[in-house]
């Protein structure tokens, strides 16, 4: 008797879904090399998102409209929404995050380069910081310039890395999407640099972590 032959493996649509993004997205760097502009490095951030948060995050709409403050920022888009002639970004850099303002009328054809991002692409943008209707501090944006392209989609925005295994074997994409993790590499880097220095003045940086595996 011929033994029942198991299921044929079907290709999970998920799957199909990533492997024709990341070809869509290798095919605009194809696109981005042929212009000679893929990897730009040209752009130099003067501020932090943390750093713009704290210093201007108590200021009102009329108080920007009165001092206009200038900002270069760069970072990884994590967020877009296109509305026609605006848009709204969220970018995020190794301190937070900044809501981008663009529209069509500031950018020119930067703004219809800028639809064709994809989320997850570093960005470096300048303009100006200015108050929403809703009171977000954002920037409102005169020049945008892709600095390099990503190749593979990020994790559903909304469910996020939550796989422990995943996050430990993924430990590149667990630091892109989760901000606890980032906190706690950023913290180990501290203790780490806290007992090198400490250890300088005692007894040699390798003995201070040998007696550390020990305890």
């Amino acid at each position: 008797m011929n033994e029942p032959k198991p299921p044929a493996v079907s290709t999970a649509p998920e799957t199909v879904d990533e492997n024709r993004l990341i070809a869509e997205r290798r095919a605009k760097l194809t696109a981005l090399r042929a212009q000679g502009c893929a990897y730009p490095n040209e752009f130099r951030r003067d501020a932090l998102a943390a750093d713009l948060h704290s210093t201007y995050g108590e200021y009102d709409a009329a108080w920007f409209e009165a001092n206009p403050v200038q900002v270069r920022v760069g970072g990884r888009m994590m967020f877009k929404r296109v509305m026609g002639k605006a848009s709204f970004a969220t970018l995020a850099d190794r301190s937070g995050a900044i809501q981008l303002f663009l529209q069509e009328s500031a950018l020119g054809t930067g703004y219809q380069a800028f639809k064709d991002y994809d989320v997850g692409d570093i960005l470096g943008a300048r303009g100006q910081l200015f108050r929403t209707k809703t009171g977000e501090l954002s920037v409102r944006v005169i020049g945008l310039k892709l600095l390099a392209k990503a190749l593979r989609p990020l994790p559903d925005k909304w469910h996020g890395l939550s796989d422990t295994e995943t996050r430990y074997r993924m430990r590149y994409v667990d630091l892109v999407m989760n901000e606890a993790s980032r906190a706690v590499f950023r913290t180990r880097s501290a203790i780490v640099r806290f007992i090198a220095t400490t250890s300088r003045r005692t007894k040699s940086f390798s003995d201070a972590f040998k007696l550390r595996d020990t305890d």
